[in-house]
């Protein structure tokens, strides 16, 4: 017997919205907007989402045509997915060719993330890869895996690098939603991809772990259609002074380098509370 629509489960978050109307900004005035999707989640505000949405609004306000090379971000408090983010673009300089956006991202009227973003009109030269994309199954071959908290996309988890990591670093990605012929809007679309956090877990060891991020870079090298199968592959460098530094690449599905990302977050042992 079907189940009737009182009865059927309810959707997972995930499920619920879409990362186009995640992007979709509210233009409040010149170079001043506002992410207008709200919803209840119970943990802090997704970090891909506030860089998304910044990049989002920086490509807003920039000559037609250029597209973002490079960004730089810092996460300085948590932000609340139930509230609306402002987020204000400062036009650092527009040059022949390059443009430069600072943005700062804000709830309740304090600032929860920062970004410097640079713009560059595409330019015909040398073009060279040199390391081959890491090995991989095609996605097709490869079951479902969920990725919480990531709206419209799909994921696959391929063999590990780090066979006891808590969670896959190398991942296989999709939107499920077909994307406009948007190089920015794919830009975002990676850079929500891009914070997913796990380039660390490999080096859990029982005590220390990895919390919070700290800041994220990525450098966007050809464009890509992230409607299509990438490949993120994340990389553990080094921890140190209760911080952690991973680096990644992102290829698309037939092998071309796309972008390159470093993130560094809090790396710690939990402290003991001295009992009461």
């Amino acid at each position: 017997m079907r189940p009737t629509i009182s009865e059927q489960p309810e959707p997972r978050l995930e499920e619920r919205h879409s990362v186009l109307e995640l992007l979709d900004l509210e233009e409040l005035d010149r170079d001043l907007y506002r992410g207008a999707l709200v919803f209840d989640d119970p943990y802090p505000l997704y970090g891909g989402q506030v860089a998304a949405q910044a990049l989002r609004a920086a490509g807003g306000t920039v000559p037609e045509g250029r597209l973002p090379h490079s960004l730089h971000g810092y996460f300085l408090r948590g932000g609340d997915a139930a509230r609306p983010t402002i987020f204000r673009v400062d036009r650092d300089r527009d040059g022949r060719s390059f443009s430069a956006r600072r943005v700062v991202a804000l709830q309740g009227g304090e600032v929860i993330f920062n970004m410097s973003v640079s713009f560059q009109s595409p330019a015909e030269d040398e073009d060279r890869q040199v390391h081959p994309a890491p090995d991989a199954p095609g996605p097709e071959t490869l079951p479902d895996a969920e990725m919480p908290r990531l709206f419209s996309m799909d994921s696959r988890v391929p063999p590990q690098p780090y066979p006891a990591s808590d969670f896959p670093t190398r991942i296989w990605s999709r939107c499920v939603e077909p994307l406009p012929d948007d190089d920015l809007l794919h830009a975002c679309v990676l850079t929500y991809l891009s914070d997913i956090s796990t380039g660390l877990t490999a080096l859990h060891d029982g005590k220390a772990r990895s919390g919070s991020s700290l800041d994220h870079a990525v450098w966007f090298h050809r464009p890509v259609r992230m409607d299509d199968w990438v490949l993120m592959d994340l990389v553990p460098l080094t921890v140190a002074s209760g911080r952690g530094l991973y680096s990644g690449t992102i290829h698309s599905r037939d092998g071309v380098l796309v972008a390159s990302l470093t993130q560094e977050a809090l790396f710690r042992t939990p402290r003991e509370r001295p009992a009461s």
